[in-house]
């Protein structure tokens, strides 16, 4: 891909994969079909419009929205009974030159849709799906516990935590039991 920057006249093309309810719909920004990864990309030209996907020095999700306008209006049902959210969605870089493609495109992006926004008006349908960066699992809470049944889940027949209830009341002494009830 580095060599490929570097070819005069080479020029970028992005490609994106987004996971519907019944199958996975491939794109990408040129127009007509492009075979490449074992799928057929349909081009959407103009059509489709993807926010830059940013980086930053600190550790923090950074969403990405994706826009395909032009859209039947006839088709908004189908748009809204596909979604799903949480589904995976990847963009790559590709490079053309020569009206091939140089290089095997690149991941930039991966992540998962959130939710999309529809506008509606008799012409044409403009649908904004917004995509999550997996970073931002890392503000949800972790629904575990050391209990039994945790450890079950990953571990079945694991006797490690099998006592763990019968503790919460339990007083335990370290050394000698105390000879007074207070601890004084």
């Amino acid at each position: 891909m580095a060599a490929a920057i570097q070819l005069p006249g080479s020029q970028p093309s992005l490609f994106v994969a987004i996971t519907f309810a019944s199958a996975t719909v491939y794109m990408w920004t040129g127009t007509g079909s492009v075979t490449w990864g074992g799928h057929t990309w349909l081009g959407m030209g103009s059509l489709m419009e993807i926010t830059a996907a940013e980086d930053a020095a600190t550790v923090e999700a950074r969403g990405i929205s994706i826009t395909l306008s032009g859209l039947n209006p006839t088709i908004f049902a189908d748009c809204q009974n596909e979604f799903l959210l949480g589904q995976p969605v990847v963009v790559y870089l590709g490079l053309w030159s020569g009206g091939s493609l140089v290089a095997s495109p690149i991941p930039v992006w991966a992540g998962r849709t959130d939710q999309p926004t529809f506008e509606i008006d008799p012409e044409q349908v403009i649908v904004t799906i917004a995509c999550e960066n997996r970073l931002a699992d890392m503000n949800v809470a972790v629904d575990r516990r050391l209990t039994n049944q945790d450890q079950q889940m990953d571990f079945p027949g694991d006797l490690g935590f099998q006592f763990v209830d019968a503790l919460q009341e339990q007083t335990l002494f370290w050394g000698t039991q105390p000879n007074t009830t207070n601890n004084i």
